[in-house]
């Protein structure tokens, strides 16, 4: 039986110096160009070399193919979610109801500004779906969203906490990309998110008092 393995997602080597961290930023920048304006059928590493305006061998000497180039970019944006979560959710310095608006409000928004390429992204997943780094990023978001709602929710059971996290962290996904395929105008984008946190601050509020009352 033919051994078919997944291209390698890892990266050749890292920038060290200034310029080679100039040439895998220039190397980046092209391939979200592509991305957004050909999608991930006509991606590949010709292309991306083309319009950064290198040879195909530069980009060799850091992407080994075009997986790893594309894992990189959706790593990136893991990274950059990541960063949203804990910086909104972790801000203990607003209630909880507030922080759950802020985050819907910026989700959507940049659902909206990224859905060329989160399109481009999520055709090309099954080349590094299962990768470790994949698994670190939702267990990273997940434990973000459950240490928020362990405050939000204080009396409610661990079962409610991670269910709840689930319930939200799904409906976000499912609602953000199906309303960013229409192109949307910023009122559009406000109302929308206005109105989803409007919903789950009201699930909130619901099972908080539930939890509450059980602990009288």
């Amino acid at each position: 039986m033919t051994d078919r393995r997944k291209p390698a997602i890892s990266v050749r080597k890292q920038p060290r110096q200034a310029r080679s961290a100039e040439l895998v930023a220039t190397i980046l920048e092209a391939a979200v160009r592509v991305l957004a304006q050909e999608g991930a059928g006509r991606f590949t590493t010709a292309r991306v070399a083309e319009k950064a305006g290198v040879s195909v061998g530069s980009l060799y000497q850091y992407f080994p193919n075009k997986a790893a180039i594309l894992f990189r970019l959706q790593h990136d944006e893991w990274r950059q979610n990541t960063d949203m979560l804990r910086a909104i959710l972790e801000d203990t310095s607003r209630p909880p109801p507030e922080r759950l608006r802020r985050l819907v409000h910026a989700f959507i928004r940049s659902e909206c500004e990224e859905a060329a390429m989160r399109e481009a992204l999520e055709d090309a997943a099954p080349l590094y779906r299962d990768a470790p780094e994949a698994r670190a990023a939702k267990a990273s978001g997940e434990h973000i969203i459950r240490t928020f709602l362990r405050e939000a929710l204080p009396g409610a059971p661990d079962a409610t906490v991670a269910s709840t996290a689930g319930l939200i962290k799904a409906t976000l996904s499912a609602v953000g990309r199906q309303f960013s395929g229409t192109p949307r105008t910023p009122d559009e984008i406000a109302s929308h998110a206005e109105a989803m946190s409007d919903m789950f601050c009201a699930y909130l509020e619901r099972l908080d008092g539930r939890h509450r009352g059980s602990m009288a």
